[in-house]
């Protein structure tokens, strides 16, 4: 069991590690960063003490500890991809609103243009 214990430990060390070189490589946002090294923290403390899984079951009213470990697991990357959802519907929207920007300019450039040839 100590060797699990330890695997798990060392995997949530190793992610936390590999995030903070994504974030300061810059590919991947702090705000993404925060989340995923939330995910690593609880890696290495359930892996340093699996037995808070068995204690926070018991406190809830689970009597299978590994159910509520697979629901937590679920909720969060539910809640993940929702959040996900909602940042692409705001850049999608943003990038909309600067295509239409965009187009309106050209359009008035190109009737300053007509308008200059025509004076001249």
């Amino acid at each position: 069991m100590i060797s699990l214990n330890l695997t798990t430990l060392l995997l949530g060390l190793g992610l936390a590690t590999a995030i903070f070189f994504l974030i300061r490589l810059d590919h991947l946002r702090l705000g993404h960063g925060a989340f995923w090294l939330l995910v690593a923290a609880a890696a290495a403390v359930l892996g340093a003490w699996p037995g808070l899984i068995d204690r926070l079951a018991a406190l809830i009213g689970i009597s299978y500890p590994p159910a509520l470990l697979l629901l937590a697991a679920v909720m969060v990357l539910f809640i993940k991809s929702l959040q996900s959802d909602i940042e692409l519907t705001r850049t999608e929207r943003r990038l909309r609103r600067l295509n239409q920007r965009l187009a309106l300019y050209e359009a008035e450039r190109g009737e300053r243009a007509e308008r200059d040839n025509i004076t001249e």
